[in-house]
């Protein structure tokens, strides 16, 4: 197991005991986007378990190429590579027990390279997805926190939607999702187990090189000797560490009971003290721009979420301080942009 592998794995075996997976033995799940972040740490999960002696079956999609820190896997796991809107692609997947669709960017330099399969992504896609799963299956849909654009309120409730409209620059990821959510409804109405989750702001380890999330680019402008910002980094974000995410996702695709689900963290900070941050970590100069414009002036200016639902269901109180998950993803950024 090489240094990248073993950041991931000591995150998962945090995760593991906090979670009952027993419903998962002798089962087959997919799970699209599977070399993004949140598949990354959703594959390592069902590696750790495989390892417990679990018989699972995961079918791994990914449009890109798998990294080399997620190559040790076992039999049980088939990889396929390729691209989701493709009908042909969708066809040759036999009906499983569980989806967890993860696909799409959630980067908006690359969700906004083209819009119209942005929207695929997340409407006929997980129309056609929800058709592969079995009776009495379960389908988890990974929605965004960018629904609740548009709101000017944070904390922001799952019983509120934004106000955006649909010729926002970023229409096509927000309003495919808001769709995408709409289909799970529906099938949620038909008898079908599926669920949305709404996940903001995740990171951690995980990312590829080159990763333009702002958290992620400014880490590599350190590692290169000087973090300038393009303005002053006035807006509030609220990050959620990566295992934080996905075992709040684990909780809602067994055990919720609701249709949609906030995931995000607790530690609200602006863009400006994130910076510091990461600068002070790595005893990197951090510039600010003589200008005071918003660079991002279509990003909302606050994103912080909600999460009573998450608490009083799944008892979710124990999060990654900022600080220590900044720590492990720079650790890891430090190992990747070596190799």
């Amino acid at each position: 197991m090489n240094k990248l592998e073993a950041i991931i794995q000591k995150d998962i075996l945090e995760i593991l005991p906090k979670i009952d997976f027993k419903e998962l033995n002798g089962k087959t799940i997919l799970i699209t986007g599977a070399s993004g972040l949140i598949g990354t740490y959703l594959l390592a999960t069902m590696r750790e378990l495989a390892d417990e002696g679990f018989k699972i079956q995961v079918i791994a999609l990914t449009q890109g190429g798998f990294p080399k820190y997620l190559s040790h896997f076992g039999e049980n796991v088939k990889f396929i590579k390729g691209d989701l809107t493709n009908q042909k692609l969708l066809d040759s997947i036999l009906k499983v027990d569980y989806i967890i669709h993860a696909a799409g960017y959630g980067q908006p330099g690359k969700f906004l390279e083209d819009p119209t399969k942005t929207i695929e992504l997340n409407t006929t896609c997980t129309i056609n997805l929800i058709k592969k799963l079995k009776t009495n299956g379960k389908f988890l849909f990974i929605s965004t926190s960018e629904v609740y654009s548009g709101l000017e309120t944070p904390p922001f409730k799952e019983e509120q939607i934004g106000t955006t409209n649909t010729n926002h620059p970023r229409a096509c990821y927000i309003e495919g999702k808001r769709c995408g959510e709409a289909i799970v409804n529906a099938y949620r109405g038909k008898g079908v187990e599926a669920k949305s989750a709404r996940l903001s702001l995740a990171y951690g380890p995980g990312t590829k090189k080159g990763d333009k999330r702002v958290l992620n680019a400014f880490i590599e402008k350190a590692l290169g000797g000087k973090l300038e910002l393009l303005d002053q980094g006035i807006s509030k974000r609220t990050y959620c560490y990566v295992s934080d995410a996905v075992e709040v996702l684990w909780q809602i695709l067994f055990f919720g009971k609701e249709s949609v689900y906030n995931v995000g963290g607790i530690s609200n900070t602006t863009i400006a003290q994130l910076a510091k941050m990461i600068g002070t970590s790595l005893d990197t100069p951090v510039i600010f721009p003589k200008n005071t414009t918003n660079h991002l002036q279509e990003a909302p200016t606050d994103v912080q979420l909600d999460m009573t639902k998450a608490v009083k269901e799944f008892k979710k109180t124990d999060y990654i301080p900022l600080n220590d998950g900044l720590e492990r993803t720079i650790r890891w950024q430090q190992i990747l942009y070596k190799t």
